[in-house]
């Protein structure tokens, strides 16, 4: 077992004693998000918890998003049999901690409803692996029952359970559907292994029955728990770059797990450099290829359609961070204009601060030697950038593109930030990204929403 893992079970180890102190003391979860923001009120949401019988441990933390990811569209080759007859174990990395937890389970992109008859939770027993520890496998409850069914192009809320859930873990969530839904609810990118096993395995903490891998993360679109870590959530909205896909895999060194940590480590060390840092955990709402203007079919809904899902929907958020606008330079053969960019995105902030949602605005990076650069386009970006620098479009500016770009030619990535392609960050990139953000600029009330 990795260092790593020694510390999740001295972790899960510590926790599981506060849990098992209070165990004899229950109170209800009255509501999904608690106190927070999101509400999670949108149509064809079922089973929020919790449900007869189920209760949470007594705790002073608050309901956050630990873990999230945005969903894509259908998974290719699934339109007949979807994941029937099979189990689906997602591995999921958590930004922080908690003494209780629920899933969001999403049919999204299905053509029809969603029996999932078995779901189960655990820390996972080691680094990429399909195996629990057995100590904290929880079957999860939907309603109060072990069976769920959700309709085409709605989600489902479990009901809250009491497990101690690690920061910086591995967690293991996992379904069992014995029937089609058509297109699988799906998130493709993942820089994640996930598991598959033949007929239902939900409880199975060896993994031995998991012989088949995935580097798709479906169905789960949240993980959230109650936590004493943290007091809110804040969400990275973007595409590709906030998705990670260069990132090395199943090492979490996408920028918002970078920032997740980051705002970890000022709490614990007191974190004077930063100012005032808000206690938040991270969730990643980034899509590949995503757009602010446009859907697509195989990149998701655009970022004006998908935004009170993906961000003003999770649980508790009290700011965002967008990072969003090169793919509706790079894809469109007649590049969006920068004022159609920068009207959507001043869409977006009005409808966060209509939710009193605080709002981190990013640059674009460069891309100059990609396949899609042209001079017209890097236009674009640069004036799209000018209209974010002004100042009276977000709430604060975090600078990629002057944190990313070469000295010498401010049109290209730094050799050492370059994945390669260069449009994608190296890990080093992205971590640098993430240290470029003022933390205490996640803090404060957002701008009054424009009337």
């Amino acid at each position: 077992m990795t260092a790593k893992h020694h510390g999740y079970a001295l972790l899960a180890a510590i926790a599981a004693l506060v849990v098992g102190v209070s165990a004899a003391i229950y109170v209800s979860v009255a509501s999904r998000d608690g106190a927070g923001s999101g509400s999670r009120s949108a149509g064809n949401t079922v089973a929020v918890g919790p449900g007869p019988g189920n209760a949470a441990p007594v705790s002073t933390g608050v309901w956050v998003g630990a873990w999230a990811a945005a969903p894509a569209g259908g998974e290719p080759g699934t339109d007949t049999d979807g994941m029937a007859g099979r189990t689906v174990r997602n591995v999921v990395h958590t930004g922080v901690g908690g003494t209780s937890a629920r899933i969001t389970l999403s049919n999204l992109y299905g053509s029809g409803p969603l029996s999932v008859t078995h779901a189960t939770l655990a820390v996972a027993a080691a680094d990429d692996s399909a195996a629990a520890d057995p100590a904290t496998l929880r079957r999860l409850t939907f309603g109060g029952s072990t069976t769920v069914v959700v309709p085409a192009g709605g989600q489902a809320v479990s009901d809250a359970v009491a497990v101690a859930v690690p920061h910086d873990a591995d967690m293991l969530v996992s379904t069992y559907s014995p029937t089609s839904a058509g297109p699988v609810t799906y998130h493709p990118r993942a820089r994640q292994t996930s598991y598959v096993a033949a007929g239902e395995s939900t409880e199975d903490v060896t993994g031995a029955t998991f012989t088949s891998t995935s580097l798709y993360w479906r169905y789960l679109t949240a993980l959230d728990v109650l936590s004493n870590e943290a007091d809110g959530t804040v969400v990275a909205f973007g595409d590709s770059i906030t998705d990670g896909v260069t990132s090395t895999a199943g090492e979490n060194r996408r920028w918002p797990d970078v920032l997740a940590g980051r705002l970890r480590t000022a709490l614990t060390t007191g974190g004077s450099a930063d100012g005032d840092i808000p206690r938040y955990g991270v969730v990643n709402a980034g899509i590949s290829g995503n757009r602010v203007l446009v859907d697509d079919p195989l990149r998701g809904a655009s970022g004006l359609h998908r935004f009170d899902r993906d961000v003003l929907d999770r649980t508790n958020v009290k700011a965002v961070v967008i990072d969003l606008g090169i793919n509706d330079i790079l894809r469109d053969p007649n590049p969006a204009g920068p004022q159609a960019i920068v009207t959507g995105l001043r869409t977006l902030v009005d409808r966060a601060h209509a939710r009193g949602v605080r709002v981190v605005g990013a640059t674009l990076t460069p891309f100059r030697g990609h396949r899609g650069y042209t001079d017209a386009r890097e236009r674009v970006r640069q004036s799209v950038n000018a209209a974010i620098r002004a100042g009276d479009l977000f709430d604060e500016v975090v600078d990629f593109d002057k944190a990313l770009r070469d000295p010498y030619d401010p049109r290209s990535l730094r050799s050492e930030y370059d994945s390669g392609d260069h449009l994608h960050p190296s890990d080093r990139g992205y971590r640098t990204m993430a240290r470029t953000l003022d933390l205490s600029e996640l803090a404060g009330p957002a701008a009054p929403a424009r009337l």
